[in-house]
């Protein structure tokens, strides 16, 4: 029997807003309608929170990917209406969003521990401690729902398997033994320079002769790398600067091949906001922290703040179709696979879903809302191994520059190693993220596949005992590690799609290692949606929990 059919009917009928799919940015938008004071029901076909921001076990991870990608668009029947109903059903489909999945198990050890893993879907991705995110997790008081610890390190790697530190910080750069005395010295003036900019800008604290200090409106408005060139920056200084602290995706120094040009006031910007990350909790002496059980549980705490403000959560309850008013062709509700009606004045998709056929009186446009608007992919990898990437090291960010692997490598790949002591993956073995933004999944899988010959030794498939131990390592320096289990796969980069009236799409995960650029735009669709209602009106105890959003 269909579980559905054991729901009882979901009262009251009538809302302010229904959303549909339990992402991020889905669960950010209900939690902050809920604060606002609008009634909100929360709907997902799935068992679990998370969609495409959930934090899975193994063999639920893989169950999903496929399914997610294998999958056809199902268009349910339109029923009969009744003589008197004023609406026309729309039906709602979904469309696979992910592509080229391939799995690949060298041992079974990861698999007998399948339900020791949480293995996220948006990875690699962590949280600077001073960003946006952070902030709006204090705001809210979802770090009541919480735990985090701190990266131990951000590493680049010269594309031949050697990952050195990133000199984030004064203290960074004079213990470096990577850096010549002459390259300590250039980024030092650099860091100085960029301090005394910020210190100079309205509201930096700087006295009467910080203006002195600014960097020209014109080396503002120019290319961050062309201002590196000038300030005489090292050609491995400029690369650190650009993919590890200000990570740009794209090629910054080859004109024919960049697609995004990172100007120098918005790499001025990372850098500050990297730099006020390192330190910024007391028990956290990096820049950058990540949630314990994953990323996961970040949709999963919004949820729940949501839930306290009063908002609806039924799991387990597809939509079959959308209610549209028959005469305007405007949103009216949602008919439910129990086959209830249910009505609401705002409708959120998650990127999955597809209204195929436009209603009457609508623009052509509203064909096909939720299609991906971008020619962008995302090619993304999970690896399971069984030591660290660098011995004595249990999390770290690490990075591969634009054409560090091969000369046709535009983009940066992002890595991330996480251990057992965030709880995402069983005592002994480290789970790591790829993903580099690609044109299709040809592209993708090449950037990838180069970037795991290069971290880990791949046993040739079927062949046992080719694992080096924890010992094996210590004893042969920094060997490679020896991959277990691995999956490859191309995600679709949808944007938000706001095509019919009343009805809101969010995104993907984006190619980014952080939310600033989600959170932008999920903050601007909660205006859009409520014009001049306070985006999660701040507590009198937020501040309070600034020190408790880390685990002792």
């Amino acid at each position: 029997m269909d579980e559905t059919t054991s729901y009882p009917p979901i009262e009251p009928s009538n809302f302010d807003l229904i959303v549909i799919g339990t992402g991020l940015p889905e669960a950010i938008l209900a939690a902050a309608a809920s604060a606002a004071g609008k009634s909100v029901l929360h709907l997902d076909p799935n068992p679990s929170y998370g969609t495409h921001y959930a934090s899975l076990p193994l063999h639920e991870f893989t169950s999903y990917i496929q399914s997610q990608s294998s999958q056809s668009s199902f268009n349910p029947p339109i029923p009969q209406p009744d003589i008197d109903s004023g609406f026309t059903r729309i039906p709602l489909s979904t469309r696979p969003l992910y592509s080229s999945v391939e799995i690949t198990s060298y041992s079974s050890e990861p698999l007998e521990q399948s339900r020791k893993f949480n293995i996220d879907l948006s990875g690699p991705r962590i949280l600077l401690c001073a960003d946006a995110m952070i902030d709006l997790i204090l705001k809210s008081e979802v770090n009541q729902y919480m735990e985090f610890k701190s990266i131990d390190g951000s590493f680049m790697s010269d594309g031949e398997g050697n990952l050195e530190n990133v000199p984030d910080s004064r203290s960074a750069i004079f213990k470096d033994r990577i850096l010549s005395f002459t390259e300590k010295n250039q980024l030092m003036r650099f860091f100085k320079l960029v301090q005394g900019h910020l210190e100079a800008a309205p509201g930096g604290g700087g006295g009467e002769s910080s203006e002195s200090k600014s960097i020209s409106d014109q080396d503002l408005e120019s290319s961050f790398v062309e201002f590196l060139s000038k300030m005489g920056l090292s050609p491995k200084l400029k690369s650190i600067i650009l993919y590890a602290i200000a990570m740009a995706d794209y090629d910054q120094e080859n004109g024919d091949a960049y697609k995004s040009v990172l100007k120098t006031k918005d790499g001025i910007e990372r850098l500050a906001l990297y730099h006020s990350s390192v330190g910024r909790f007391p028990n956290a002496p990096g820049a950058m922290i990540y949630p314990i059980y994953g990323q996961g549980e970040l949709p999963q705490a919004f949820c729940r703040r949501a839930a306290v403000k009063g908002c609806i959560y039924v799991l387990r309850m597809p939509v079959n179709f959308l209610l549209m008013d028959k005469v305007s062709g405007s949103y009216k509700g949602v008919f439910l696979a129990s086959e209830q009606e249910l009505f609401s004045h705002k409708l959120i998709l998650a990127p999955s879903f597809v209204v195929p056929s436009p209603p009457p009186h609508s623009s052509p446009d509203t064909c096909d809302f939720g299609s991906p608007n971008t020619t962008e992919k995302l090619a993304r990898s999970i690896c399971i191994s069984n030591h660290s990437l660098k011995l004595d090291i249990a999390n770290c960010l690490a990075f591969f520059p634009p054409r560090s692997l091969f000369p046709e490598q535009v983009t940066a790949i992002h890595v991330l190693q996480l251990s057992s002591n965030v709880a995402v993956c069983p005592s002994g073995m480290f789970l790591t993220y790829l993903s580099a933004i690609c044109e299709d999944d040809i592209q993708g899988n090449k950037l990838l596949h180069a970037a795991i010959n290069v971290l880990f030794r791949v046993p040739v498939s079927g062949s046992p005992g080719d694992h080096n131990s924890a010992e094996d390592q210590s004893e042969m320096g920094n060997a490679k590690p020896a991959l277990l289990w691995s999956a490859l796969y191309t995600q679709e980069l949808a944007k938000f799609q706001d095509v019919l009236d009343n009805i809101i799409g969010t995104p993907m995960p984006d190619g980014s290692p952080c939310y600033h650029d989600l959170l932008g735009a999920t903050e601007k669709k909660f205006q859009e949606l409520y014009s001049g209602e306070e985006f999660f009106p701040k507590s009198t105890s937020s501040d309070e929990g600034a020190g408790q959003v880390l685990e002792d």
